[in-house]
């Protein structure tokens, strides 16, 4: 049996409803952060949260989260499913409007916490295939975690329910951007390269996370315009997700790679571990890296 909390109230899965018309539904009017918690912790709540609301305000969802607020309501879901490790997506839905574009901001909003046991095959490495689908470009300024989901249910659709397979967008002008649910990381000779968001990449928390880890254990990483090309010869391939973490991938169709024994994915990788279980903001965890 699964609960979830919907605008001040834990229910029954079967027992949640919204309206018809909520223009969250109507209109793709919404933005979602997935988090994991750690026995009982929320992993960098603070991140999730500035992302979502900095996405509430362009969509003009008259809504800030609240960092206690958030915690309050995980801890009262986690008590409810019987979980201290659990998957959790915070969904805010705009509410709502009459038929027709809205241009109003929206002051009664939706808020739904799900959470769900974690999945088995967190730790898996990864093989990856590049999608003929290519990754759209964003609505808006920038991309975030929206209701608009269709481009990577293409992506899906094309690589099937294989969990150990990871579909990786290329954008229209042929720019390696990221996985489906996954940012992009691989090494080449010690240097650690990432797709820019400029290409259309979600700015992933985990990937702020390990970009700033890299900067404190001095290892070089450069953000940019890649061609497929610079994966093909990398050393080490991996990917970066709030609820992976960070997974290794050992093969991009015929190209193999040396998965969870590459040395600056174990690093990473040990670094992460070491941490997730703190309390603390992202930047207060990397000034207390040693």
């Amino acid at each position: 049996m699964m609960y979830l909390y919907v605008n001040g109230e834990i229910v029954h899965r079967e027992e949640a409803r919204i309206s018809p018309f909520d223009h969250g539904f109507m209109y793709g009017l919404g933005a979602f952060e997935t988090f994991r918690t750690y026995n009982g912790h929320p992993f960098l709540l603070d991140d999730h949260l500035a992302r979502l609301n900095n996405s509430l305000a362009e969509m003009n969802i008259r809504l800030s989260l609240q960092r206690e607020e958030v915690v309050k309501i995980v801890h009262q879901l986690l008590q409810a499913n019987g979980l201290k490790d659990a998957y959790v997506r915070l969904n805010v839905s705009a509410g709502i409007g009459d038929i027709g574009l809205q241009t109003d901001g929206y002051v009664a909003p939706v808020v739904i916490v799900y959470m769900k046991p974690l999945p088995s095959t967190i730790s898996m490495e990864k093989v990856c295939t590049v999608l003929k689908t290519r990754r759209n470009s964003p609505e808006g300024k920038e991309r975030w975690k929206s209701h608009h989901y269709l481009n990577n249910i293409l992506g899906k659709r094309e690589i099937g329910n294989d969990p150990r397979v990871e579909g990786i967008f290329l954008n229209e002008q042929g720019f390696v951007t990221e996985g489906i649910v996954s940012n992009l990381f691989w090494v080449k000779d010690g240097i650690v390269y990432t797709p820019s968001i400029d290409t259309g990449a979600l700015n992933g928390i985990t990937r702020q996370f390990v970009l700033s880890l890299l900067t404190t254990l001095q290892i070089r990483y450069e953000e940019g315009l890649y061609r497929l090309s610079a994966l093909e010869a990398a050393d080490e391939l991996f990917l970066t997700n709030s609820i992976q973490e960070i997974v290794p991938v050992v093969r991009l169709h015929d190209r193999c790679y040396v998965g969870k024994e590459g040395a600056v994915t174990k690093q990473l990788k040990e670094y992460y571990e070491r941490y997730v279980t703190h309390l603390w903001t992202r930047h207060e965890l990397i000034e207390r890296v040693d």
